[in-house]
């Protein structure tokens, strides 16, 4: 099976419909998002284009595309427009004979990660900054942010199929980090 892995689009129209252009192209079975989807949150500035209303629209048609986990700026409210769950707190996903535990970062990080087993992998978002690390026990893997990547690092998303995670920047597609399981 093969994800498109995403976070923090927080409510910028401009770069889901990017997202969704690399969803139309890359063919994934489905789109992992990891939280912070329609609302920009009081420690950001605005993102571009935002119109959390058009991501509704943008999303909604793709409800049976989409696996969603609950961020930190996700609410009820913004369930109620929505027409796939966001409010789970974790998904659990099978790779091979590993697991990824998917949240969103705010909860559960590398510093206070869920009771996760040896070899196991920590995905986040939420940091807004691309990782990879060996923590011991664990493997911590961040996607990055969509809309408002931070320490300069490039708007991006993930691909994750065949036990192989690539990291690709939003803007021009290119591969900058993988990592295989």
């Amino acid at each position: 099976m093969k994800f498109l892995i995403a976070s923090d689009i927080h409510g910028s129209a401009k770069y889901l419909k990017m997202l969704l252009e690399a969803f139309k192209k890359e063919k994934p079975d489905k789109m992992l998002l990891l939280g912070d989807i329609l609302y920009h949150g009081p420690r950001n500035d605005l993102p571009e284009n935002y119109a959390p209303k058009e991501i509704i629209a943008l999303l909604n048609p793709l409800k049976d595309k989409l696996l969603c986990v609950r961020g930190n700026c996700d609410t009820e409210v913004d369930q109620m427009v929505l027409d796939f769950p966001i409010l789970a707190d974790y998904a659990v996903i099978p790779v091979g004979s590993r697991l990824i535990y998917a949240t969103h970062g705010h909860k559960f990080s590398p510093q206070t990660p869920p009771p996760i087993a040896n070899g196991d992998i920590l995905l986040n978002g939420h940091t807004h900054v691309p990782k990879c690390e060996d923590m011991g026990d664990f493997t911590y893997l961040n996607c990055g942010s969509v809309s408002i990547p931070k320490e300069n690092s490039p708007h991006s998303f993930m691909i994750l199929q065949n036990g192989k995670f690539e990291w690709k920047n939003l803007l021009n597609g290119e591969v900058y980090n993988e990592y295989s399981v």
